[in-house]
């Protein structure tokens, strides 16, 4: 098989609603925002989202990818254990960090259908476990960058769907709507370093702390 196409056959099968890392059980904090009336509409969800993509943890999740994927092509375990202390230290509330964690342990031990991973003894959060998979597996970063950050928008879609609610064919209008702004962070964090991290989206950050005290919830974050 190409190298080419059997590279992207992986990253659609890593990044696939189905692959095993439970990723439907989590809402980002979405939840909160749908309860809270920040989010209401297939509008308020893209922008939403949209912000997260372009300048919020799902921005840095695509550095911190990047920095795992050349830290595995370089074999540089320092590098890459620094990347997931980072990593970790940049989930901003205690269902955040669930959220990664899980995801990334989770993510691993999927992998090994795969590869026998290095020894990498060490947790690694849900965007440095695929970053670093990646790279050891020699997939290009742009498109890991990419996939990964559609499976991020597309899984928050998917939650909306549920909580807004919202039909089927409003949810693939808003996937369609983030392309342009998915392209774009992906082609910068491939070209990052652990320097451009930042964010400037306040408001989901506070979702995600207030999430935990809801008396009722369907999503773990």
């Amino acid at each position: 098989m190409p190298t080419d196409h059997l590279a992207s056959l992986r990253l659609l099968t890593w990044l696939s609603p189905s692959f095993p890392v439970g990723a439907f059980s989590y809402s980002h904090g979405l939840e909160y925002a749908v309860h809270d009336g920040a989010v209401t509409s297939r509008t308020s969800l893209a922008e939403w989202i949209g912000d997260l993509v372009a300048q919020g943890s799902f921005r840095n999740d695509a550095i911190l990818l990047a920095e795992a994927w050349h830290a595995a092509v370089a074999g540089d375990l320092p590098r890459l254990s620094h990347a997931a202390e980072r990593a970790e230290a940049m989930a901003l509330s205690r269902e955040r960090h669930l959220e990664t964690m899980d995801q990334g342990r989770a993510f691993l031990a999927a992998a090994r259908a795969w590869i026998a991973p290095p020894e990498w003894d060490f947790a690694m959060p849900y965007p440095v476990a695929v970053g670093a998979v990646a790279g050891t597996m020699k997939v290009g970063l742009s498109d890991v960058c990419v996939a990964y950050l559609h499976a991020a928008a597309a899984n928050l879609v998917a939650t909306a769907i549920r909580l807004v609610p919202l039909g089927q064919s409003e949810g693939t209008t808003v996937i369609a709507s983030l392309e342009s702004r998915i392209i774009a962070t992906a082609g910068a964090a491939a070209g990052s370093s652990l320097a451009d991290l930042g964010s400037a989206t306040f408001m989901a950050d506070m979702v995600a702390m207030r999430h935990e005290t809801m008396g009722v919830r369907l999503f773990r974050s």
